[in-house]
């Protein structure tokens, strides 16, 4: 270990932060003042990593939980060779700057996840373990490994306070991931004072009962960091590595919450300098030993990926086959064949049911699909027949998930995987429970990742389990995430297309909204509707070229207006199935007026609140619900609320 180098390293880190965030006049320098040690042994010394190729897929990925440290990141990418120049990190915070104020997924080279909402990372780096023990399971083979690497994540108090870590960390302990490594920087400070106000959990105690190994050190030894991580690697558990640190250390305020969330000050910052031997007067200061310390391993780190390609050549030769499902998984293609489920007129299937069936045909598809349940695979039907069975510690090679009663660790975990990268994952829940998941939702849309939701159970036809269980605000709430794109098909047919719509997906998440009750398979007048689907919604039942009426129509209150267009004799009534109401609204004038009819009055009918649908109908042309469910079988519960076809009549003829 180059000692003299890697106090470089670590002083430079702590240079550019507070230079950074000074200069910003906002940012957190209590974590990369507290932790540069830590990240310069991590980038200099332990990881398996190429700075000159970001993505190489056999790197050690490295998560920083505790996302408002970011400039301890930016630093360490800068000083590493990453694609983050000096410039970058002088406009930390700034608009379009590479170095912003959280680290984002696909924006800055070098950046695993996109993190900030305490938690969140932790629960993504054990998604990509868990990514990492299934390739590893399926492509190893005897004479070759080529998926070996390790997953690092840093946490702080705040991460192991929030709920998600908990659910994600328990899990990882169940399933002994034994490549994932989490250090934890004890400093015992958050923003409004001593954690001690409120946080006075035995931490070791709580690892070991979730099954880790937990091991002690201090942020300020390197070579113990280092034999700590070799400690770690012969175990065969997750690991919890905790470091005593100082929050801000050097600073004239270390050891206290004024370091942790806003800039030093002018003042402070020059008497850190001078803690540190720098001179105040000198701004984004890098040691040329730190500089020299990186360059010389230029060599060691493109010798590492190089050994990893002539590996990976000598596994292709002597596994053609799996190298194609290799290249078919990580580009996203289907690597095997299957026809989708076929459905006749009449047909009476649930949605869920129907996407089930669908699952397993993806499956036999994509070998690289993979995923389950916050523990309701028999009512989410999210089952896989597939080979593989359930993912466990005796079976890496299991392709169906069991996660627990966890539903916001499951969606992270799930967009972890995704990160990772090589599998497509799917998780499943009651919609009800998307409450739930929805941070872990609208971080996978903020990263434009491509995860997949299974959210069944999608209205008051729950029936008995009542308001609990009965979603009324969720269609819309989802609706309004930018980039989550929300189908809610209307028979077993619709289901089809809606998941060859998802699977189609690169760049945003979707949720698919299914029903519990069964719904008939109805007739389609559009015989394009295939193609027109695509578009957000289709004519399902013409009524007239120019029709008085026109119901916009989801999930299983399609049927109902099928239903109740029959029961209206005196006006002209259309029918349309909108897929995806954001994705209709975007559509041009000409395209929603052919689907919609020139003059028509335009009545919505979805079991849940009408908000969103302003653009579409006035409010009082809303048959929605606006109001909690009732407890009872689900027709009479419809009943009660005076959500029937026979209402919806009504409703079209006043």
């Amino acid at each position: 270990m180059n000692e003299k180098g890697l106090e470089a390293v670590a002083l430079s880190i702590r240079s550019l932060s507070m230079d950074a965030i000074q200069k910003a006049k906002s940012g957190h320098p209590g974590l990369p003042l507290g932790c540069a040690e830590l990240a310069s042994v991590l980038y200099g010394e332990i990881m398996k990593h190429n700075p000159a190729d970001s993505k190489w897929v056999d790197r050690d990925r490295f998560v920083l939980s505790a996302g408002h440290g970011s400039m301890l990141l930016y630093s360490i990418l800068h000083l590493a060779g990453y694609k983050v120049t000096l410039d970058d990190i002088k406009s930390f915070r700034q608009v379009g700057s590479h170095c912003p104020g959280h680290p984002e997924y696909g924006w800055t080279d070098g950046v695993e996840n996109t993190s900030g909402p305490l938690g969140q990372g932790v629960a993504l780096a054990v998604g990509m373990a868990i990514a990492e023990s299934m390739l590893e399971a399926k492509y190893n083979t005897p004479h070759h490994k080529i998926v070996d690497h390790y997953t690092y994540a840093l946490v702080g108090e705040g991460c192991l306070q929030e709920g998600v870590s908990n659910e994600a960390c328990s899990l990882a302990g169940n399933l002994q991931l034994e490549k994932l490594i989490v250090f934890y920087d004890e400093n015992k400070i958050s923003i409004d004072g001593s954690t001690d106000i409120t946080f006075t959990d035995d931490i070791q105690k709580r690892y070991e009962s979730y099954g880790w190994q937990v091991f002690r050190g201090s942020m300020y030894n390197m070579s113990e960091i280092q034999e700590l991580v070799e400690n770690a690697k012969r175990g065969k558990k997750p690991t919890l590595i905790i470091l005593k640190s100082v929050i801000g250390k050097f600073a004239p305020k270390q050891g206290t919450a004024a370091v942790h969330g806003e800039p030093l000050g002018e003042a402070d910052v020059a008497e850190t300098k001078k803690n540190l031997g720098l001179n105040p007067e000198e701004f984004f200061f890098v040691s040329p030993d730190a500089y020299k310390y990186f360059e010389e391993k230029k060599a060691k780190y493109a010798k590492a990926e190089e050994d990893w390609k002539a590996e990976f050549e000598a596994w292709s030769k002597e596994n053609p086959e799996l190298r194609k499902e290799w290249d078919a998984a990580w580009s996203g293609q289907p690597s095997g064949e299957a026809c989708d489920p076929v459905y006749k007129i009449g047909d009476n299937v649930a949605t869920r049911a129907a996407s089930g069936a669908m699952i397993n045909t993806i499956a036999q598809k994509y070998s690289s699909f993979v995923g389950g349940s916050a523990d309701l695979q028999g009512s989410n039907k999210t089952a896989m027949k597939c080979d593989g069975g359930t993912f466990s510690k005796e079976n890496r090679k299991g392709r169906t998930l069991e996660y627990g009663i966890r539903e916001f660790g499951m969606a992270s975990e799930a967009a972890g995987m995704l990160l990772h990268g090589g599998l497509r994952p799917f998780c499943a829940t009651y919609l009800v429970f998307s409450d739930y998941m929805r941070a872990s939702i609208r971080l996978a849309a903020i990263m434009k990742i491509p995860a997949l939701y299974v959210l069944t159970h999608d209205s008051i036809f729950v029936g008995e389990d009542g308001p609990t269980h009965q979603p009324i605000e969720h269609l819309s709430a989802l609706r309004a995430i930018p980039n989550l794109q929300v189908l809610r098909p209307g028979d077993a047919e619709e289901t089809v297309e809606a998941w060859n719509i998802a699977m189609a997906s690169k760049d945003h998440p979707v949720v698919l909204a299914l029903t519990r009750q069964n719904v008939p398979v109805y007739a389609k007048e559009d015989s394009n509707w295939k193609e027109d689907i695509k578009k957000g919604a289709y004519i399902v039942q013409k009524g007239s070229d120019n029709p008085d009426v026109t119901v916009l129509a989801t999930g299983s209150e399609v049927n109902m207006a099928l239903e109740a267009a029959k029961l209206v004799t005196d006006k002209k009534v259309r029918v349309v199935s909108v897929l995806d109401r954001n994705l209709f609204d975007e559509q041009s004038d000409s395209v929603k007026e052919c689907v919609i009819g020139k003059n028509s009055r335009v009545v919505v009918a979805e079991a849940g609140v009408h908000y969103g649908w302003e653009g579409f109908a006035k409010k009082n042309d809303c048959f929605c619900i606006d109001r909690f469910g009732e407890s009872g079988p689900a027709k009479e519960v419809a009943k009660a609320l005076n959500f029937t076809a026979e209402a919806l009549a009504a409703f079209i003829n006043k």
